[in-house]
């Protein structure tokens, strides 16, 4: 199978300074910390301590294998599994690729129509096209045309979702509801609703079974024409057919729908029957989706009483917290938040940044500055690693032309960050090095420079083209040339 190209893009935007800038590049080296890792740890640990994607876990399968563990193909399928329900997929396609191009495993059409679509996620359309045309013909099975098919719908890519579509059904492979469920779902999501009803109508023509996917694509379809009355009789229908067995996914599913449509009254009652549905194995991301939902028509006292319910029922979770921070910043309770995150704070085993991050976004959002900086700084000297926070308010300052608190802030970030080449908004390091060099400050503009070229941020390349930029040279053993 060839091996797939990194693609590369220019992130800059904005500001006279990017005319300079070009890129602000990544570095590719691998940490080698992971690949020393004592043999008795199993690989799952292993792998699973890298967790920048940005980072290879090629040199933890060579250290594995040279300490002969396990490198049969069923294992490297699960971790594949695992990670891709994780969302890492740049990891979950170096393993893919390993299999086949180190480990000689031969590749089931399964296995490809994985790759396919971890190429697409991680390399592009493009990249995944070429994959595909790569596949030698006796391998381009169901599951396969099935993967390239889903790439093109998550792509909007229409016209070529049905070529393929249609190549399918010349082939034979169109026989479930699965395919016809992908361009349902394309369809409603570009509008095109005529498309959808012709394609149900083929479905019934064929006596292809339909799943309640099937009918929850038709009743999106119609919330988003505010076709109410299509929408209460297809409930009707989900609730009645004997082929249709609605849980709490589907009750929530059609809550959603309604609440698209602006019903939400109906949305209440929706939710509300699909708490019924909950039992033990759901409970836990069924009372995180009631929550949200609540939030979204504006009940207050239904997501407390859900929250309430989720404590006692399941437990401390980091999600919880974070899905019912989430929930009260929807509605603008700043002060319910607040208590929300003391009550996080003063009970948590495991720190999460993205909880008190969100709340310090809230504060950002409504000009609540002094709080947010207040709350960053907390943080700072408790010794998490915060700078994202910090860069956040720097962003803030610079929306809010407070560019002085911008630079120092930014130069908290770039101390605070706990690995190189750390991704900043552009547009504010861009406005800060051009406010330094408006205001003539050159050399308070090379200390900033400095800070981001010994900390990694910056490449050798990229420092000398915004020390040209703002002029002058760079202190005595700056280490800038």
């Amino acid at each position: 199978m060839m091996k797939l190209l990194r693609s590369s893009s220019n992130p800059w935007r904005g500001y006279a300074i990017s005319r300079v800038f070009g890129a602000l590049f990544y570095s590719t080296e691998v940490l080698p910390s992971s690949s020393s890792s004592p043999p008795f740890r199993l690989l799952h640990s292993r792998i699973w301590q890298i967790g920048n994607p940005r980072d290879s876990i090629l040199p933890v399968l060579h250290q594995w294998r040279v300490e002969g563990g396990d490198m049969k193909q069923p294992k490297l399928q699960g971790f594949i599994r695992l990670l891709r329900r994780y969302r890492r997929y740049g990891h979950a396609l170096q393993i893919s690729e390993w299999m086949s191009d180190e480990m000689k495993h031969d590749l089931h059409p399964g296995d490809i129509a994985v790759r396919l679509d971890l190429t697409s996620k991680v390399h592009g359309l493009e990249e995944a096209e070429r994959y595909f045309d790569s596949i030698p013909e006796s391998l381009k099975v169901l599951p396969v045309y099935g993967a390239l098919l889903s790439c093109y719908a998550k792509h909007n890519c229409l016209e070529k979702a049905e070529s393929v579509f249609e190549k399918m059904e010349e082939l034979g492979f169109v026989k479930g509801s699965s395919c016809y469920n992908t361009m349902l779902n394309l369809y409603s999501q570009m509008g095109k609703h005529g498309k959808v009803d012709i394609l149900v109508k083929e479905m019934a023509e064929k006596g292809i079974d339909y799943n309640v996917n099937t009918l929850n694509i038709r009743l999106y379809s119609y919330a988003a024409t505010s076709d109410v009355d299509q929408m209460e009789k297809l409930l009707m229908k989900m609730e009645t057919d004997p082929l249709v067995s609605l849980d709490w996914h589907g009750y929530a599913a059609a809550a959603d729908a309604f609440l698209k449509a602006g019903q939400l009254e109906k949305t209440a009652a929706l939710l509300r029957k699909s708490e019924q549905f909950i039992n033990r194995e759901t409970r836990k991301i069924g009372y995180e989706h009631l929550m949200t939902s609540y939030a979204a028509i504006g009940s207050k006292h239904e997501v407390y009483r859900i929250w309430e319910l989720y404590k006692n029922v399941v437990g401390f979770y980091n999600n919880g917290y974070r899905c019912m921070l989430s929930s009260l910043l929807k509605m603008d309770d700043i002060d319910g938040a607040e208590k929300i995150v003391e009550e996080w704070e003063s009970g948590n085993k495991f720190f999460n940044i993205q909880i008190p991050h969100l709340l310090i976004n809230a504060y950002c959002r409504k000009g609540l500055l002094e709080k947010a900086k207040s709350y960053v700084k907390k943080l700072s000297e408790g010794g998490k690693e915060c700078c994202r926070t910090w860069a956040l308010l720097a962003t803030t300052y610079h929306m809010n032309d407070r560019m002085e608190e911008a630079v120092e802030t930014l130069k908290m970030a770039a101390s605070s960050a706990s690995r190189p080449g750390w991704k900043f908004d552009n547009s504010t390091l861009a406005a800060c090095f051009e406010y330094l060099k408006q205001k003539g400050d050159v050399e308070k503009a090379h200390e900033l420079l400095i800070l981001f070229r010994e900390r990694g941020h910056f490449t050798t390349d990229l420092c000398d083209k915004i020390r040209n930029y703002i002029g002058g040279c760079a202190p005595p053993g700056s280490g800038v040339r």
